[in-house]
């Protein structure tokens, strides 16, 4: 909304830096943590009298809530990086169909976390919502935000590229009858593999929010250079018009990433919960996809495919033992791969501090392939 003043840079000439994206970012990312800052001790006092606290089953947690005494911690966080996220956008951000879908993406998927959140924490019921359910909502989405983007013309030809880091060109174009059914199961599976990825993440204070920080800031730079058509030609990158401004989102998040991290720190007094997780999830998920760079997030978003990958590993290793000796074995003390950490007696900080290492480490690493081609 802010950007629109830039018209009257004619009658009052200091206006006219709102046109540029560096400066509307900046100030999306003081306002995004101003924000925080300002309705997180509302919001943890009004959670606390809505009993909106974290339970833990002590069957599937065994001693870790009562080491770490997480219990009753007020949940739900994801609604103060939501309402800061998407006022700052609103103030900064120039509304374009890349920001338009980003910001639905978001919308949609903080609304099916808040009622899994919900269902777990008022009504009790410790599965949430219903697989069936959540599967039919996210599948709902990625229609909408995919049809958005195949209608409008700005849009409509570069997210059927697919491009894929190291390559100067991009590898496959989704079209005809087999392209565009294609197009939607990697969307699809991109916004559910990495919201269950930062859902498994956030299982220590910090953890999960430090980590989608830095993977913020590396796809905000990302976006930077793909709407920058000087920059786009330089890295030999796709140019894809208009998406400078989902830099501005990407401030905006890393600004209310740290007002969270404010209260998410150890000890937590607010924790995310899927109504933060799932939703982070589709919207770094959908990003990567409209700036060009959805595999580069595996490089980027290192943390959070270990962590999952570490599930799947565990699951898949109790599986086979089970069925070979008949007696089900795990490959590690406990998944999500941090909690074997702390099974080793590692303190939980000690955990976090070294997971945001790596994932600057990986963020980097993501970087650096904009270069390397």
């Amino acid at each position: 909304m802010l950007s629109l003043l830039a018209d009257y840079a004619p009658y009052f000439g200091p206006l006219r830096v709102l046109r540029y994206i560096t400066v509307r970012t900046f100030g999306a990312t003081g306002t995004a943590a101003l924000i925080g800052f300002i309705i997180g001790p509302w919001l943890i006092r009004r959670l606390r009298q809505l009993k909106f606290g974290q339970h833990y089953d002590d069957d599937r947690t065994g001693d870790l809530a009562a080491r770490f005494d997480k219990k009753n911690t007020p949940t739900m966080g994801g609604l103060l990086i939501f309402g800061s996220v998407f006022l700052s956008c609103f103030l900064w951000a120039a509304p374009n169909v890349w920001v338009v879908v980003a910001l639905f993406v978001y919308a949609a998927l903080t609304a099916v976390g808040y009622r899994d959140d919900y269902l777990k924490v008022v009504r009790k019921n410790r599965d949430g919502i219903s697989s069936r359910e959540k599967i039919f909502w996210q599948t709902l989405v990625t229609i909408v935000a995919l049809a958005a983007l195949l209608y409008h013309p700005v849009s409509s030809e570069k997210i059927r590229e697919l491009w894929v880091p190291f390559f100067k060109h991009p590898v496959l174009v989704f079209s005809g009858l087999l392209g565009l059914p294609a197009l939607f199961i990697f969307i699809y599976l991109w916004l559910v593999g990495f919201s269950n990825a930062i859902n498994l993440t956030d299982g220590l204070d910090g953890l999960a929010i430090g980590c989608t920080i830095s993977v913020a800031l590396v796809y905000g730079i990302m976006a930077y250079a793909a709407g920058n058509v000087l920059i786009s030609e330089y890295l030999l990158i796709s140019y894809v018009p208009g998406t400078g401004e989902l830099t501005v989102v990407c401030g905006a998040l890393v600004g209310a990433g740290l007002a969270f991290l404010w209260y998410n720190s150890h000890p937590a007094e607010l924790f995310m919960g899927d109504t933060g997780s799932l939703a982070l999830g589709g919207l770094i998920g959908m990003i990567a996809f409209m700036v060009q760079q959805p595999l580069t997030l595996i490089i980027v978003g290192g943390v959070f495919v270990w962590e999952a990958v570490s599930v799947i590993i565990q699951v898949g290793y109790f599986k086979y033992t089970r069925r070979t000796t008949g007696t089900g074995q795990r490959y590690f003390l406990m998944a999500p791969i941090h909690h074997h950490f702390q099974k080793q007696g590692w303190p939980e900080t000690k955990v976090v501090l070294r997971f945001w290492v790596l994932s600057l480490i990986f963020a980097l690493a993501g970087l650096a392939t904009l270069k390397l081609r």
